[in-house]
Order: structure tokens, then C-alpha cells, then sequence
């Protein structure tokens, strides 16, 4: 069966950076991603470049910038009060999560700090980078009319966001993340992509 529209599709991967050859992540070690093909659920590079594999298949799929997690905008790194961030040991390079007008989880990236200010990105931290992804198609299979309707496996909606492709203002207070290995969607999947809402939009983002 090759991979098309309303399949479940289930993959091992491994991520690089295709210019440094860094290993961003990989689920090779633990249970597959899998998704449905054509309900926007992973970066539409990869969704697009596995599209006629079968179970069974491996492939090494180079996504650029612009099909994974866009080009990196300068306009979406902003300077807060650091009061909104009160309680928090900061440090550069942190990651802060936070909550969305429209529920979805808002996550950000400190880049540096004063005694006044906090300077955040609300890029993805992957933003600006071709990927390369070495994966193994482990199932496909078609969806059920549960699957379909509800637009995930299993038929029931999925929780969280997966960083961040837009900017916005915030007004509260933001949370550090306390998982030192915090995974991506909740799913271990950098090919997942972030909901259509962006981040923050304007609105104020509570504690996660």
C-alpha cells in the first residue's frame, strides 16, 4: 500500500541539520510517530516527500526552511518587562512556555536579559533550518471514518502545541520548562507542526 491521503502512517526517524550534521532528534529507540496523511498533522516538506512509500521503506528526506519551519523572522523576537517574568531563574538559551488566547501553548526562547527587559524569540528553534530526515515507514494503513472525522489517530484530538511560528504580545508570567527532555507535541516529533493560530496573537498567555 503507498502512503496517500487518509492513511495512518506510522515512522522511525532521525532528524539532522543538514548543514552541521547535528542529530536534533530521533524516535529510534522508542515507539513510532504516526499521523494522518493530509490533516496538516507534520511539516508538509516531509508529509509531501512520503507520499508513494510503502511499509517497509526507508528514505532519507531533506526538507528546507521554507517546507519545515519557515525562515527565521527577526520581526518575531520582542523585548518584555522583565516583571512578567517574575519568580523565574533566567538564563539564555531557556525555554518559557506559556498559553495562547486560543488555548494553544505558547513557547519561547530567551535570547538575553537585563535587570529591566527580557528579550524573547517566538521562533520555532528549528526555524531557519533544511532538515534531513532518515526514516523507516514501520505501518500504513487507512484511516477509520473515526480517524477521518476527527482528524487524529485513534480518533480522538491530541494536546499541546509544538513551538512557536509566529509573534505576539504577552502579558503574564511564563513557566520554565522543568523536562530536560520536553518532546516536541508531546509526540518525540519535530516534523509535527504548530497549530494555525500562531502564538500569542495579541493575546495574554497564562502559565502552562
Amino acid at each position: 500500500m503507498n502512503i496517500s491521503e487518509n492513511h495512518v502512517v506510522s515512522i522511525n526517524y532521525e532528524l539532522k541539520d543538514v548543514h552541521t550534521g547535528e542529530i536534533l532528534d530521533s524516535n529510534l529507540s522508542a515507539a513510532p510517530l504516526s499521523f494522518i496523511v493530509g490533516k496538516g498533522q507534520i511539516i508538509p516538506g516531509l508529509e509531501e516527500k512520503i507520499k508513494g512509500l510503502s511499509q517497509g521503506d526507508s528514505a532519507n528526506i531533506e526538507v528546507a526552511a521554507k517546507d519545515a519551519y519557515g525562515e527565521y523572522d527577526d520581526n518575531a523576537v520582542q523585548t518584555l518587562p522583565k516583571e512578567q517574568f517574575a519568580g523565574l531563574e533566567l538564563h539564555e538559551g531557556m525555554t518559557l512556555y506559556g498559553q495562547g488566547e486560543h488555548g494553544e501553548t505558547v513557547q519561547v526562547t530567551v535570547k538575553s536579559f537585563n535587570e529591566e527587559s527580557v528579550e524573547i524569540d517566538f521562533n520555532h528553534p528549528l526555524a531557519g533550518k533544511a532538515l534531513l530526515f532518515a526514516i523507516t515507514v514501520a505501518e500504513v494503513r487507512d484511516a477509520t471514518a473515526d480517524e477521518i472525522l476527527s482528524g487524529y489517530v485513534g480518533g480522538a484530538a491530541s494536546s499541546g502545541g509544538c513551538g512557536c511560528g509566529s509573534g505576539g504580545s504577552c502579558h503574564t508570567t511564563y513557566e520554565d520548562d522543568e523536562e530536560e527532555d520536553h518532546e516536541c507535541c508531546g509526540s518525540g516529533a519535530p516534523g509535527h507542526k504548530h497549530g494555525e493560530d500562531g502564538c500569542c496573537s495579541g493575546g495574554s498567555c497564562g502559565s502552562h
